[in-house]
């Protein structure tokens, strides 16, 4: 199961979040059903949030971002992939 998780920051915490059903390549998509959900504008893809988010599988969007004013301090994504068992790499030091 891959899902893309929206979680809008203020003040530190989160005010509100959503995750959404979303298969790798189709980001956009989902990111635009999300911010209908959550009432927010759709924000403004960088080339620094896309090498982010290929990258890390995850991004975040400050208010610089948005056309709009937004009520929250940073909307962050994240690519969540139950199955992609891969990504997580053994650390060398832990090794004995």
């Amino acid at each position: 199961m891959t899902r893309l998780w929206i979680r809008l920051i203020r003040h530190h915490r989160i005010a509100r979040q959503l995750t959404v059903d979303c298969a790798w390549g189709s980001q956009d998509e989902a990111l635009r059903e999300a911010c209908r959900a959550l009432d927010a504008p759709a924000p403004i893809w960088l080339g620094k949030n896309e090498n982010e988010f290929d990258r890390f599988r995850r991004t975040a969007f400050t208010a610089d971002n948005f056309v709009e004013s937004v009520a929250f301090d940073r909307m962050e994504v994240e690519f969540l992939d139950d199955e992609d068992k891969k990504r997580a790499r053994p650390d060398p030091r832990n090794v004995f």
